[in-house]
Parts: C-alpha cells; structure tokens; sequence
C-alpha cells in the first residue's frame, strides 16, 4: 500500500510543464504563458494556443523573460495551483 502512495506521488510531480515568464511582479507569484502547437479538427491548419497559469516562487529567483519548469501542487489560492521547479535559462532583462 505505501509503495502505491509513492508511486503515485511520483508521476504526479513527474508532470511538468515549461513556460516563460510573462510577469513576476506580485509577491511570491509569478505568472508563466505555455504555448503549444494544435491542428485544427476540420482544417488541418496548425494553431498556436497560449495558456497563462500562476505558480508559486518562494524565493523570487524567476524574472520576466526567463524560461522556467513548473509542476503542479495543491492550491495555493483561487487561481495558484503550480509551484516553481527550477528557472532553465534567463531571460534578457526586459
């Protein structure tokens, strides 16, 4: 029984998602835009849809335009429900 427990805490945080980020100026919030690539059910054409979600950064290391991994945790607030993984690669100061 423990073992299932892990293991499903496991693939829960092995869920993650890469974003930029769009704004960083609310306390311990930042807010990350992931954009993905989906056809069009008739069409055939390709689409860009953009997602924004808010994540909870704890130290404040993530500044807009960096790129950064998020997983998702219990909320936090109404709309926060992802925590901040690690910031990937630093933007250039906007």
């Amino acid at each position: 029984m423990n073992s299932s427990v892990a293991q499903a805490v496991a693939e829960k945080a092995a869920r993650t998602l890469t974003g930029k980020v769009v704004s960083a100026k609310t306390a311990k919030t930042i807010a990350v835009e992931i954009t993905r690539v989906v056809k069009h059910p008739m069409y055939g054409k390709y689409m860009r849809r953009t997602t924004r979600l808010l994540a909870h950064d704890e130290t404040g290391e993530a500044r807009e335009g960096d790129t950064v991994l998020i997983s998702p945790c219990r909320p936090m607030s109404r709309r926060k429900s992802w925590r901040l993984v690690s910031v990937v690669e630093r933007g250039a100061a906007v």
